[in-house]
């Protein structure tokens, strides 16, 4: 039977959207706001599935895997975001957690027309990756119809990969071949199909938390502080200042000595610090 798009809850249209005046813009912001407020709580209701997305992150990389993302569009955009971020904040190889758009890195700015529709590119992604059962690939899809990315995880499944599926629809053909479904269901947008919307919101708490989670578990962040942190500019610099003196009560000139030895690593720095502890005593 034909799959109807048209029939998913991110394509139908919000009833309250209607009742609002267009030229009343802040009963329009009190919409999207009131809109914005569900999402929170959908996330909430996939905790346990997000859990269990959390441990098969932990499995990989512990094991010398990667997790990687894999989305089109705005989920394809949140993914590689999401990813990009972990050098900087745990301190990790940008090999570690990878994020991949349908259509190649100019998607990310620009529409590539097609691009989402074609599942053997996303096959032939997991092939080039090398994508075997160390891994973890995820796959994000507001619709859970998007063919690069059902291709994509399908092949990482084949390959042994754990696999897992961020839709915002129930019944998806995403969900379906992946190993694990995350499906925070947020309703209709207020602009019918705008998934980039609400749906959006939904899928960055979501990696937010399978990141986050997976990297306190494997200690890249102590006591809620980047203990990891690689001091690359100014604001990073401070910002690993506060945390070597809060952590090890340094002052701020043993703190800046202790990153100059330690190629600005802050736990590099801490290590340094420790050593330099213990020939005191």
């Amino acid at each position: 039977m034909e799959y109807r798009t048209d029939m998913l809850t991110t394509e139908t249209k919000n009833p309250r959207t209607g009742l609002v005046d267009p030229a009343d813009t802040p009963a329009l912001l009190r919409l999207m706001n009131e809109e914005d407020k569900l999402v929170p709580l959908a996330v909430e209701a996939e905790l346990p599935h997000i859990a269990e997305a959390v441990e098969l992150a932990v499995s990989a990389l512990a094991h010398n895997g990667r997790v990687i993302y894999v989305g089109a569009g705005t989920s394809g955009r949140l993914g590689v975001l999401d990813a990009s971020e972990c050098p900087p904040t745990f301190g990790v190889p940008p090999t570690l957690v990878q994020g991949f758009i349908a259509g190649g890195d100019i998607a990310l700015r620009h529409a590539v027309e097609g691009a989402e529709d074609d599942p053997e590119a996303g096959a032939a992604l997991m092939d080039t990756l090398g994508v075997g059962e160390a891994d973890f690939v995820i796959g994000i899809s507001a619709s859970g119809s998007a063919r690069y990315v059902i291709g994509a995880v399908a092949r990482a499944k084949a390959l042994g990969a754990a696999t897992a599926a961020i839709v915002n629809n129930i019944g998806t053909r995403l969900g379906a071949c992946a190993d694990l479904c995350i499906a925070p269901v947020v309703g209709p947008e207020v602009i019918a199909g705008s998934t980039r919307m609400k749906c959006g919101t939904s899928q960055k708490l979501v990696l937010n938390m399978i990141s986050t989670a997976a990297m306190v578990r494997l200690g890249y962040a102590r006591g809620g502080v980047m203990t990891s942190l690689a001091a690359t500019n100014e604001k990073l610099r401070g910002r690993a200042v506060r945390i070597l003196c809060e952590t090890a009560g340094v002052t701020e000139a043993e703190a800046e000595t202790a990153l100059v030895n330690a190629d600005m690593r802050v736990d590099r720095a801490l290590e340094y610090l420790n050593v330099q502890a213990q020939r005191k005593e």
